[in-house]
């Protein structure tokens, strides 16, 4: 036995208790959740035609597909932290982020990990930086500091199958153990001492609150709820079309021999059926249909659930497909976007957290300490609306002719990238034209500050008159 032993049984004890619940999320968000009470007017027969209904990935995906991060920089610096960059593009975290934060919104918790460069990295300034899943990596957070006191990695030898491995993260050491299977004792191969007070791991928590450190799963009872009635009503509206959407036909007069038979073709009677004229030679031959079945009932009731889906989630009618009294007008589609677009930014807010505490925790592993300036270390989310390209640049516009914000903060405002922007500053410096231009920009708003008179709706301050 080793003295790891204890913390790794209770942590692997902690990770199979929920995995219930993560594999009841997965399966939501999948569509593969099997209806616990199905339609108790549905035949046993017919039960297997469930409908899988994907509200919740629908959700789920658009609030991921809005959530970019783009750089980080401190609070006090108008340009982003090129080292930073270079950690996260070397750890493909454009792509690995994004599969973070739906993770964490599937099951309410995501990992982050940090380690330093081995000799077999091809980089040996930048750390290594992973997203794990809560299926095999758990932690504990100490509520005051609201840090990690100890995390647990589970995962597969890569060449022996049933061999387990661990990775066991405490404050001061990192611990690599195995074991030969579930019922073996655990065994350190191998511990690293780096002594430096902090577990190197945060967490991305979706939905936090005060009595729920943990977060909690985005697709929220309500969600779940709405998906179960909306897959029952589906399945039943398939029965009701296999049994009662073709007119039932009724013959009378008519021997079983008169109708079509054919032993090569067992779909014979079927196809007479399925025909639109039926002749039968037997002049007492009658026959009557009764009439299909309406299945409006079923669409409106389904409609009726998309619309309180929409107001559960905040996802725009056409996300759903059904339509609203607004016209399809570029303000209709951004008015009805606007809480899809609030849930995001706070989403960005509490995730961005736990990345900037990512990017300490580099530091500290590369430096061997956190410098101070990082604890204004903000991370830079790309604008999670849709608004149009003129709509913005109009208004950008604007506000750089006014003097409000000057060509850089205009350029920021569009969204060009910090290497984009050098790029224009590089040109600006050999363009004569746009150096007449700042020259006239700079020295009207001298004039213009110092004799306090400012047309905000001028097109060109250049051509303000002064009294």
């Amino acid at each position: 036995m080793s003295e790891y032993d204890k913390t790794v049984d209770d942590l692997v004890n902690a990770l199979n208790g929920r995995k219930g619940r993560l594999k009841e999320n997965q399966a939501y968000y999948e569509s593969e959740y099997r209806l616990k009470a199905l339609g108790l007017s549905t035949p046993p027969e017919l039960r297997h035609m469930t409908a899988a209904i994907g509200w919740p990935r629908m959700y789920l995906d658009s609030l991921e597909e809005r959530l970019d991060l783009e750089d980080f920089r401190n609070a006090d610096q108008a340009e982003v932290d090129e080292r930073l960059r270079s950690w996260w593009q070397a750890n493909f975290l454009d792509a690995e982020s994004g599969l973070g934060h739906l993770e964490a919104m599937i099951h309410g918790v995501a990992y982050i990990t940090v380690a330093a460069p081995g000799d077999d990295d091809d980089n040996p300034d930048i750390p290594i930086i992973r997203v794990e899943s809560p299926f095999n990596f758990i932690a504990k957070q100490n509520k005051r500091t609201k840090k990690l006191d100890e995390g647990l990695r589970l995962y597969k030898h890569p060449t022996i199958p049933k061999e387990d491995m661990a990775t066991l993260l405490l404050p001061d050491r990192t611990v690599y153990l195995a074991r030969g299977g579930p019922f073996a004792q655990w065994k350190v191969d191998e511990v690293i001492q780096h002594d430096l007070d902090r577990v190197l791991a945060t967490q991305l928590v979706n939905r936090e609150r005060l009595t729920e450190s943990y977060g909690k799963s985005e697709i929220t009872p309500e969600l779940r709820s709405a998906t179960d009635a909306a897959s029952r009503i589906m399945m039943n509206l398939q029965t009701a079309s296999e049994l009662m959407a073709i007119p039932q036909r009724v013959l009378f007069g008519i021997d079983r021999d008169e109708l079509p038979t054919d032993p090569d073709n067992p779909g014979a009677a079927m196809e007479a059926y399925m025909a639109r004229i039926l002749a039968f030679e037997n002049e007492n031959g009658k026959g009557m249909q009764f009439s299909a079945a309406d299945l409006r009932n079923f669409t409106e009731s389904l409609q009726e659930l998309a619309k309180q889906v929409a107001s559960y989630t905040g996802l725009p009618p056409q996300y759903l497909s059904f339509s609203s009294e607004n016209p399809a007008s570029a303000e209709a589609i951004k008015s009805a976007e606007s809480r899809l677009v609030k849930k995001t930014e706070r989403k960005a807010r509490m995730f961005g957290q736990a990345w900037e505490d990512t990017m300490r925790l580099g530091m500290l592993v590369m430096d061997g300490s956190i410098p101070k300036d990082a604890y204004q270390l903000e991370s830079v989310w790309r604008d999670p609306s849709t608004p149009t390209f003129a709509a913005k640049s109009d208004g950008v516009v604007k506000l750089q002719q006014a003097g409000i914000i000057p060509v850089e903060q205009a350029r920021i405002e569009m969204g060009y990238s910090d290497v984009q922007r050098k790029q224009m500053r590089e040109w600006d410096k050999d363009d004569p034209v746009a150096q007449m231009n700042a020259l006239l920009l700079d020295g009207t708003a001298k004039t213009n500050e110092q004799i306090g008179k400012v047309d905000p709706n001028a097109a060109n301050p250049a051509s303000q008159k002064t009294a």
